[in-house]
């Protein structure tokens, strides 16, 4: 290589080094691409691809989201600290007085901190193997356990039970609910109840038990026969009648209450709903679940399956068109006017939001078009799109999957934000480009390439560092 040509390329290597130094971005792609502030310091930057990166925490949460995708992750503000390991397979919560980590949700562990137990608050730790081991300890012998499933133990307020033991399961299960032990010798077959229901059953065979109160529940060869009577629940007048159930299957059910009855024959094919109390409702069944009709105070019910289907309940409006490709659903929260549109569930996914006392308010809403396109707008000015978008359609709650695994396929990512900046990415940081409407910057990056940026329409271009520009001179105009 000739002198001439290292003078010319140490030239260009120490222009691209001074325009980097004036841009807002750095790119180095693919080894790393840094986003700055107007002072200089590195706001965020990603190395590697999307694998490397670390970033600020999305408002109104401040901290900064740092990792090595999809290997580890760690989110941390200054109220708490999230750390993902492969996530789903291990993550980790650290709260100001709390903590809970799960191995693939088998094994989990939870509660106070060690901070939190030195100043006083009660201990409370939680640690799980499914579905082998289960451990509580608080200190007190009330709620605390230790338990090791089949052989030998005990478990308290867990699962729906008061209490929960066995010994050499299934050979024998002790549950405690609602002052009410049912033992089992062994489970699911030999029941015997004590406390507030009493009875004895040889499951499947025959079943029948007393309580609580004017309860009581019989059954031959479950679950084709049973004649039960229901207390009403504590929210009934006094001296209301119980809730009879009776049935003999297929041939006909029967549930009646004061102000209820509801009906079956052939079951599940043909039946009918009358209601008076606590509202009035009204409903007929042909060939149960395609032909049904309802009607009642504050829900309608049409249903023509699989072709059509209507319902209204308490606000909640619903349509399905030939179930299950095409589903619309509106209702309100608080001020919120939402509605939902889907077809084949997750082929297209979306949701609109918009004020009901102020509707001029621009919209917020999301679409899914599975597995391709996924776009944001949340009405205020901030606007994302994704391509391609696998994940997010299965996941819109849950942000974790979006910050460890949708950035793996984004080939393509738009940002606009409240400020009026935008900014494109494609392939990761290969290609980029920027736009600020306010300020009238504009800047474009093709990896370590080649750099451009203006800031203003009357502002010369930067390339590589160089000034280009029309000027007029005596002859007309001229580049420089």
């Amino acid at each position: 290589m000739t002198l001439a040509r290292l003078t010319v390329l140490f030239g260009l290597t120490a222009a691209a080094a001074a325009f980097r130094a004036q841009a807002d971005e750095v790119n180095v792609w693919p080894v790393v691409v840094q986003q700055r502030d107007p002072s200089g310091q590195v706001v965020s930057w990603t190395g590697a691809g999307p694998l490397l990166f670390s970033t600020p925490s999305p408002a109104p949460e401040a901290g900064t989201n740092r990792g090595f995708r999809p290997f580890y992750v760690n989110m941390k503000t200054d109220e708490s600290e999230k750390t993902d390991i492969l996530y789903p397979l291990f993550y980790y919560r650290k709260y100001p007085d709390a903590y809970k980590w799960s191995v693939f949700q088998l094994i989990n562990g939870e509660g106070i901190d060690e901070g939190a137990s030195r100043a006083g608050l009660p201990t409370d730790h939680h640690f799980d193997i499914w579905p082998f081991y289960f451990s509580h300890e608080t200190g007190s012998p009330e709620d605390s356990y230790r338990a090791l499933f089949p052989v030998y133990g005990t478990m308290k307020y867990r699962l729906g039970f008061d209490r929960l033991s066995w010994i050499l399961f299934p050979l024998y299960v002790d549950a405690y609910k609602k002052h009410t032990d049912v033992t089992y010798t062994p489970f699911p077959f030999v029941r015997t109840f004590r406390g507030d229901e009493n009875g004895f059953a040889l499951w499947p065979l025959f079943g029948s038990t007393t309580g609580p109160g004017q309860s009581r529940h019989f059954y031959l060869l479950w679950p084709f026969t049973w004649n039960n009577a229901v207390d009403a629940g504590p929210d009934a007048p006094e001296g209301t009648a119980p809730t009879t159930q009776v049935g003999v299957l297929p041939l006909f059910t029967r549930e009646k209450s004061p102000g209820f009855v509801n009906e079956n024959f052939l079951w599940p094919f043909f039946g009918f709903t009358e209601r008076t109390t606590p509202y009035r409702y009204s409903e007929r069944r042909y060939l149960w679940p395609f032909l049904v009709q309802g009607r009642g105070d504050d829900r309608v019910l049409d249903r023509w399956g699989p072709f059509y289907t209507y319902s209204n309940i308490k606000g909640t409006d619903s349509r399905w068109i030939m179930w299950p490709l095409w589903h619309r659903q509106t209702w309100v929260d608080d001020d919120i006017g939402q509605a939902k549109t889907q077809f084949f569930y997750f082929l297209y996914w979306s949701l609109d939001q918009r004020s009901v006392s102020r509707p001029s308010l621009a919209p917020a809403y999301k679409r899914h078009f599975w597995p391709v396109l996924s776009i944001w707008d949340n009405g205020a000015g901030s606007r994302q799109v994704q391509f391609p978008s696998p994940l997010e359609v299965f996941f819109v709650s849950n942000p974790d999957i979006r910050q460890v695994w949708s950035p793996l396929f984004s080939i393509y990512r738009y940002d606009h934000r409240p400020t009026g900046e935008a900014r494109g990415s494609v392939l990761w940081g290969a290609l980029t480009w920027k736009r600020q409407d306010g300020q009238g910057l504009v800047e474009f990056h093709l990896g370590p390439l080649l750099g451009m940026r203006r800031e203003g329409p009357a502002a010369p271009w930067k390339i590589l560092g160089f000034d280009f520009g029309a000027k007029r001179g005596e002859n007309g105009s001229a580049i420089r």
